[in-house]
């Protein structure tokens, strides 16, 4: 109380208050109807010391706070604020958020595809669209005091994660940048570069969640906690342990056996015994997903999101709640849920609705039940997310592209699985995964704590869980690398040298620099260790070295040996493959889909339009074959370890469609009639002799005698040989490291600028009128779509035409899709892709020339043609049944890809000559294709 303190005490209390008042964070704080927390108000502080801040906290415990105070304080100062996120639907809700808190007026959008508001003081946009300023020099850029990069940490993305780092190497000085991440282990490092690059950075690290996370696991009808709170012996603070009934449940699972004690047992004793592992093993099964929503309502943990890494997946459990009749939904919440979809699906046309599985989605929608993923049209995801914030949707099917950090947080998150598929293997999520995943649990403000349930498999591992979910963090690796554009943009801006000083400053490069330190110790103790090998390898007799050597050479000639026997057999496997004919009938003998085949195509020569899928024809025949179980597959040599004869001949019907499922389902019941009774004849594997190779006997001969040879300690010192040899091999590998790892940024840039030289982009530091052109194409094609430019190749055709061909800059097909050869335009379409199939042939060539290695995230991807036909189709005006019935690929694939198009449409009409024809059609293009759901699909 006041009147407790001296004059002086309440003098100074007056003060301090007196310059709180003072500060811009003072009625910042009064805005929200919360307190801060103690790691927002020490970044919020900083900022307003003119300080950069990176913030690393977990997701849901309100890190945006900071970026709004960002903008708060660039608005109070007459400043621009922009604030950054790495996904359109991102900056669609974030301008949706500072709308509400400062009006319209103040705040604008851009997302490349989107523009409103250009003008304001307050820019929410994605990365790229700042990375694009900066080059171009832009006005807007005139006034801007803070940029906010949100969600940050996604600079470890293999493919755009350089756009991060080429915003924050060159950003004006005088812009206050504040970072915001996920939390990671190496916040320090990060924080480490960006003061070297940004000048002084506060680094604000918090792992304290606002709302406490519970970790479970179920199994069968029983939710079991992960962890278990044990005191210390000493009294001292509790510690978590691993449920050991979890443990108990899952030595239970895997034991197959009983103890050979058991045997001497009497039978009464073991009979009550086994019939009560039965009892305890009737108890243990993976629920339903039905099962699984319905405990979590019984126990008020809904809203649940439940992670399935399959679209289909999503689609399949919102089915199945469906046919089961769950309805998680009153009368009252289904009438708003119905006028709220109704209001926001308005400007969609009648006819589109029945394609869309419109109708099929709003009866999930009405029962409290929905999926989230890509391949949703973004209005449905977007109309979702507004659904479950309200209440009104309290379980949803998603896939992990909804933990990127959408505001859309639940009382309570499921994942069914630990394992995914990353693009070439299933692989277990990392914990970092698993925290961001489960990060979604717990709702600030509404709930008192979050759950997280992970069910029952059979094999888990309860303490492999328990270390995913004890682990907290995960480390923020750079993926940034020189590309085309970006070098002649910083040629064009800075000239060769200082563009390379630049890029010597990245992250990725701070990382590599930061490495050699610890691999150059790592150097130094080996060499003390090969020293210390090296005497115990001293021999009385002889060289002991010269001895070892033989006997390595010995052991490499019969490796070798052994390897031309299994190259041999692989070659008869190819040559068998090679003679297979369409209608022949196989026996594939392993992989995925070993069992028997129908060969489609043989797949000896490359079709043209399989190009744009990386076969690579010279790894041996690709056969093309319908399987028993339906499917139309392109096989691999790896698939025919022997070699494969023709079991039977097949006719295969002219009508026959292998995208029609029904044409794929009649075929392969002929299949199995005709063949189904056919064993394949098991080739023996063919070994090779080494009993009569010369060199081998030489080498005996050598090593017989050698003075060594008949030292009593041989075997001894060998073993200390074999531990130089492996030691200083491992030495020469770590040198190696640190050769790599000096400059690689830098070298990898002279590099592409030899490349841009030799084709009359760069002249030094001049950049030639082609390459002011190619400083204009953003993208992973943009040097392919520049030399098309250059060379004509899109002159002659009309906007539809221009679609198809701007389609294989963009378009990538996912791994699952469906290894047909996709449909093509006809007449001047076709030989435009043709040509540029033949133009990225003879860049991918040069690559390889200067050293430009694709697999290191350099260079140019071959260009795919799978979304030519329905890019053409769309741009001519066909309606989005149509369209959408000839490929298989949902709507929100198909309004991604349109979008994604558009966009690279408009650099190209930026980048061809303004009243040239390839310019007016690129608008023209881009005016076809924005109509209908694409049209629609935006926010703002």
């Amino acid at each position: 109380m006041t009147e407790d303190m001296s004059p002086a005490e309440r003098y100074a209390l007056a003060r301090q208050r007196a310059a709180e008042q003072a500060t811009a964070l003072a009625p910042f704080r009064e805005m929200y109807d919360f307190e801060l927390d103690p790691f927002q108000i020490e970044a919020c502080r900083a900022l307003e010391a003119g300080k950069g801040v990176l913030v690393a906290a977990p997701t849901g415990s309100g890190k945006t706070i900071v970026g709004e105070f960002a903008v708060h304080l660039a608005l109070s100062q007459g400043r621009k604020c922009f604030y950054t996120t790495p996904i359109k639907a991102l900056s669609n809700q974030k301008y949706s958020d500072l709308v509400k808190r400062y009006g319209a007026a103040k705040v604008g959008l851009l997302t490349g595809d989107n523009s409103v508001n250009a003008d304001a003081p307050v820019l929410v946009m994605t990365t790229e669209v700042l990375r694009n300023m900066l080059y171009a020099g832009s006005q807007t850029l005139v006034g801007l005091g803070h940029v906010v990069m949100d969600e940050v940490h996604y600079l470890s993305d293999r493919f755009r994660g350089a756009v991060w780092e080429e915003v924050i190497i060159h950003l004006p000085e005088s812009v206050t940048l504040v970072s915001l991440s996920a939390t990671v282990s190496n916040a320090e490092e990060f924080g480490d570069w960006l003061d070297t690059v940004r000048g002084d950075t506060e680094v604000i690290v918090s792992e304290h969640r606002p709302v406490p996370l519970w970790q479970h696991v179920l199994a069968g009808r029983r939710m079991y906690d992960l962890f278990e709170e044990k005191a210390t012996p000493d009294g001292g603070r509790s510690r978590r342990e691993v449920n050991p009934d979890l443990v108990r449940l899952a030595r239970m699972e895997n034991s197959r056996t009983y103890n050979p004690r058991e045997r001497r047992r009497g039978k009464m004793v073991r009979e009550a015994e086994r019939e009560r592992e039965r009892r305890q093993r009737s108890r243990i099964w993976t629920p339903s997903r039905v099962e699984v929503i319905e405990r979590l309502d019984a126990e008020g943990l809904l809203p649940a999101i439940t992670f399935i890494f399959s679209r289909a997946g999503c689609e399949a459990a919102v089915q199945q709640c469906l046919y089961a009749g769950l309805r998680l939904n009153d009368d009252e919440a289904r009438a708003r849920v119905r006028a709220i979809v109704e209001e926001r699906t308005a400007a969609i046309p009648d006819e589109d609705l029945h394609v869309l599985g419109y109708f099929e989605w709003l009866e999930g929608l009405e029962r409290g039940i929905a999926a989230h993923h890509a391949g949703m049209l973004p209005t449905f995801k977007e109309v979702v997310e507004e659904l479950f914030v309200k209440g009104l949707v309290k379980a949803v099917f998603a896939t992990e592209t909804l933990a990127l950090g959408i505001n859309m947080p639940a009382r309570s998150v499921v994942l069914e699985k630990l394992v995914k598929w990353n693009g070439e293997q299933h692989a277990d999520i990392t914990p970092g995964e698993y925290t961001q995943l489960t990060g979604r649990a717990g709702r600030r403000g509404i709930d008192v704590e979050g759950h997280a349930v992970v069910l029952w498999q059979r094999g888990m591992d309860p303490a492999a869980l328990a270390g995913l979910a004890g682990t907290r963090t995960y480390p923020l690796r750079s993926s940034f690398k020189p590309s085309y554009n970006m070098a002649v943009n910083l040629v064009s801006q800075f000239g060769r040298h200082r563009s390379r000083e630049l890029l010597e400053t990245s992250f990725a490069q701070f990382q590599a620099d930061k490495s050699v330190v610890g691999i150059s110790r790592q150097v130094q103790k080996n060499e003390e260790g090969l020293a210390g090998y090296r005497e115990a390898i001293e021999c009385h007799l002889g060289d002991f070295d010269e001895y070892a050597r033989l006997r390595r050479e010995l052991k490499d000639r019969e490796t070798e040996l052994a390897k031309q026997g299994a190259a041999q057999r692989r070659a008869a496997a190819a040559a068998a493959l090679e003679r297979l004919k369409p209608g022949d009938v196989i026996h594939v003998p392993t992989g995925k889909y070993a069992g028997l085949a129908l060969v489609l195509d043989p797949g000896v020569a490359p079709a043209r339009s399989d190009r744009h899928r990386g076969f690579d024809y010279h790894d041996g025949p690709r056969p093309l074959v319908l399987t028993a179980e339906r499917q139309v597959k392109r096989l691999a040599e790896i698939d025919f370890p022997v070699p494969v004869e023709p079991l039977e001949r097949m006719r295969i019907p002219r009508s026959f469609n292998p995208r029609s499922p029904q044409s794929r389902r009649d075929l392969a019941s002929a299949l199995r009639t005709k063949a189904g009774h056919l064993v394949p004849d098991r080739h023996r594997k063919s070994r090779a002799a080494a009993a009569d190779d010369t060199e081998i006997a030489r080498l005996r001969a050598a090593i017989r005698s050698h003075p060594c040879h008949g030292c009593d300690e041989r075997e001894d010192h060998a073993r200390w040989a074999e531990r130089y040899h492996r030691l200083q091999r491992d030495t020469r590998q770590l040198e190696r490291r640190i050769e790599g790892r000096t400059n690689t940024i830098a070298r990898t840039f002279d590099r592409i600028c030899a490349l841009l030289t030799d084709l009359d982009y760069l002249h030094g530091d001049e950049v030639t009128e082609d390459g002011r052109r190619l400083a204009r194409l953003y993208g992973e094609l943009d040097l392919l779509a520049s030399e098309c430019l250059r060379e004509g190749v899109w002159d002659g055709l009309g906007p539809a035409e221009l679609a198809a061909c701007a389609s294989a800059l963009v378009y990538e097909a996912r791994a699952a899709d469906d290894a047909m050869p996709p449909k093509l335009p006809a007449g001047a379409a076709k030989e435009a892709l043709g040509k540029m199939v033949r133009i990225w042939g003879r860049l991918d060539a040069l690559e390889e020339q200067h050293k430009i290695n694709q697999a290191e995230g350099v260079g140019q991807r071959e260009p795919d043609l799978g979304f030519a036909w329905p890019a053409y189709r769309w741009a001519s005006g066909h309606g989005l049944d149509e369209v959408l019935r000839e490929i298989d690929m949902p709507a929100g694939d198909f309004v991604r890809w349109s979008k994604q198009l558009i966009d690279v449409l408009g650099q190209i009409a930026a980048a061809a000559p303004s009243s040239s024809p390839v310019a007016r059609n690129a608008r023209r293009a881009v005016e076809g294709l924005l109509r209908g759901v694409v049209a629609y699909s935006s926010v703002g």
